[in-house]
């Protein structure tokens, strides 16, 4: 979704508060497993878009929410998450590329 004053609404920001509280702040499929993870992301099932933000039940409505860790939040939106080490004292990314 292009435009991100649904995102920067006031209906938003209380309903992301509530259901983050509802919800006891943990991320809930790191929970499912049995990990106590606090959630960062709180999650549409059913992706927003130019449609479906302008329906309450999909937009504001608990049955379409979820709390995610960040780690999660990355998954279910397909990121690649990067990862460093260090190799003889150079700093590597996860693919083993030097960096510099």
């Amino acid at each position: 979704m292009e435009d991100n004053s649904f995102y920067n609404s006031k209906a938003w920001r209380q309903c992301r508060a509530q259901y983050k509280k509802k919800v006891n702040g943990l991320c809930e499929r790191c929970l499912a497993k049995g990990y106590f993870v606090p959630g960062e992301h709180v999650h549409h099932k059913i992706y927003m878009n130019e449609k479906t933000v302008q329906d309450p039940e999909l937009a504001l409505g608990f049955d379409n929410l979820e709390l995610l860790c960040h780690k999660c939040h990355d998954n279910e939106h397909k990121r690649k998450q990067k990862r460093w080490k260090y190799v003889d004292g150079v700093l590597v990314d996860c693919d083993d590329t030097p960096l510099g």
